[in-house]
Parts: C-alpha cells; structure tokens; sequence
C-alpha cells in the first residue's frame, strides 16, 4: 500500500454546494478562502453518532478559530438538504442545530476522494486539514470512524502554524500558544532541551 500526504502541497481546489451558517444554500470555492486559514474537516455522514459532537465542539469554538483568521469547513457525502434537514433538527432529537459554518455536500464522492479519505467507495474517514492564506495544507489528521477529534488540537495546530509564519521558530512538543518555541538551529534544540528535559 503506498501512503501518501497532502502536507506542504497545494490544497485540492472544488466548488461545491454547501448549506451557510444563516441556512441558505450557496456556492464554495476552497480558493476563494486565500488570505484566510481555513480547518476543512470531513465526517462519514448526516444523522450519525459521533459526527454531531464534532460538528457541535466546532461550532463551540467558532469564535476562537475566527479571531486567529481561520475559517471552519464541514464536508461529508450526503447532499445539502440532508445538511439542511440535520440543522433543522433539535440537538435533543438528534440534529446539530443553527450552527455557525458552512457544510458542503459531496454526494459525487470528488471531494473525498481526491483527499485521499473515501473509505469503502462510501463515505470519507475523519479527515482534517489545515491549510493557510497561501493555500497550502500544513497539517492533517485522519481518524478511523469511531474516533473523534480533538478541536483543542486543531486550535492548537493553528496557533502552531501561525506561531512559525511569524516568528521564523518552531514548536516543539506539546506546544500551546505563550510558551517558548524553538530555533530551528542546532544551538537552539539544544538550548531548549537543555531547559525543558528535566
């Protein structure tokens, strides 16, 4: 099997039919995001079980991904009235509710599959990508179906990738936002383990 990544390469560009926060239908062009950081994460489908605490833990943290520049994503292979018809449906009935960020349709599978995540010929696996103003995927993350991902991650991953266009340094593990990062030199990793391995 040869495993291949997206990382440091172009985002794949599509336009697509999306439900909107307000619950109009519109058009999206991912390149039409240039200049913004955009998190476009995948889920199997509408109307499931742990796709709705994702959807709704994003939606939760919608404010914080805006103040950082970065724009929110959905995308699964169900069509935009099903997007529709799950928004329209209470959270205590099952549905995601009024939320915040656009869910794009992928009923031809394209999207999916050209990132590398179409599962079974059916559905996508938990895909996430973050990709930043020049369009270019700088992180990703892809979980099997069951598994949920973490949104503090994410967020963390944009102020990593955010943290590094600035400052020219970079971030070691388990990194957050106000700690001390690293010069990517010799003499730096050293200096920073020399500090942080005890």
């Amino acid at each position: 099997m040869c495993l291949t990544t997206l990382v440091t390469q172009q985002a794949p560009d599509f336009t697509a039919e999306a439900v909107m926060p307000d619950n109009s239908f519109g058009s999206i062009t991912l390149s039409g995001y240039k200049g913004k950081y955009v998190i476009l994460f995948f889920y199997p489908l509408d109307f499931t079980f742990v796709c709705p605490s994702e959807i709704l833990a994003f939606n939760k943290k919608i404010a914080e991904f805006k103040t950082r520049n970065c724009e929110v994503i959905g995308v699964s292979v169900d069509s935009k009235y099903s997007h529709l018809a799950w928004k329209n449906t209470p959270i205590e009935n099952g549905g995601i509710g009024n939320i915040q960020y656009p869910l794009v349709q992928d009923l031809n599978k394209e999207i999916s599959k050209t990132y590398g995540i179409l599962f079974g010929g059916s559905v996508a696996l938990r895909g996430l990508f973050l990709i930043d103003p020049t369009g270019t995927v700088r992180h990703s993350v892809i979980n099997d179906l069951g598994l949920g991902r973490s949104v503090d991650e994410a967020l963390r991953m944009v102020d990593a990738v955010q943290f590094s266009d600035t400052h020219g340094e970079v971030c070691p593990a388990n990194w957050k936002e106000g700690e001390e990062a690293m010069k990517p030199t010799a003499e730096g990793v050293a200096s920073y383990l020399a500090k942080h391995s005890k």
